[in-house]
């Protein structure tokens, strides 16, 4: 199970409180200084999690911690007829409705402010369910999966992108240099929250990756999981089933 690490550290409000506050705070360059913190390679693995989706035909799917909604938008390539796209921070819903009505998508993807792990939908609901860098950030891990398995359909897809450490040596030496000192330099210098991204960093540092997410994943219900590690092992996609 994760350690639950939080953004502010002298607060003591729950981690959902704290992490809605700080999406809030910096959903307006939030895309902007993401860019260039991945150096653009996240565009390329949410590409890889539409390919997977779209496999499926899926006709509904359901992007759970959407943010700015950066994957439901890339998501509409797969067809879908409708795409829900819902989060905690009504900052980053905001930035992302604009983003859609810009690209007119306004007909097909819905942003929807909600609780991951009380999903407002009936059982049995989406063909897809998605959460790109985000399934870190749930208070209640195991609450939150259950709820997912809840609402996806059976023979459904899940998808899930998520930050994890490589394995070889260097490239682990390398990437903990990067995301415990110079990420959350950045975020220091360029964020309105100056913790933000230290959280994200740390939060990162200490989340369940490989067969470790597997094996919770396996333990709530999921069927046919698999992970496939992404350019080094940086990041990682998670991708389950139901019966």
């Amino acid at each position: 199970m994760s350690q639950k690490v939080k953004p502010y550290k002298d607060s003591d409000a729950t981690k959902k409180a704290q992490v809605t506050q700080m999406f809030d705070t910096i959903s307006q360059e939030y895309d902007g200084l993401n860019r260039v913190i991945s150096f653009g390679i996240d565009i390329k693995w949410r590409n890889k999690v539409v390919e997977l989706v779209a496999q499926h035909q899926p006709e509904s799917i359901l992007d759970i911690a959407t943010g700015t909604g950066d994957l439901a938008i890339s998501l509409s390539a797969t067809q879908a007829k409708k795409i829900i796209g819902l989060d905690i921070s009504d900052g980053m819903l905001e930035v992302g409705r604009k983003k859609i009505k810009a690209q007119d998508l306004d007909d097909k993807i819905s942003m929807v402010i909600g609780d991951s792990e009380e999903l407002p939908f009936e059982d049995n609901t989406f063909d897809a369910i998605t959460v790109a860098f985000g399934i870190r950030n749930f208070e209640n891990l195991e609450k939150g999966l259950a709820e997912i398995l809840r609402v996806l359909k059976p023979n459904g897809i899940f998808v899930i992108l998520e930050t994890s450490v490589p394995t070889n040596p260097v490239y682990k030496f390398g990437y903990t240099m990067y995301s415990k000192y110079m990420l959350p330099a950045i975020g220091k210098l360029f964020s309105k929250d100056k913790v933000a991204y230290r959280y994200l960093s740390e939060s990162a540092s200490v989340f369940p990756y490989g067969e470790a997410l597997n094996n919770i994943l396996r333990k709530i219900g999921f069927i046919s999981v698999e992970d496939h590690p992404q350019t080094m092992g940086v990041a990682t996609i998670y991708k389950a089933s139901k019966a």
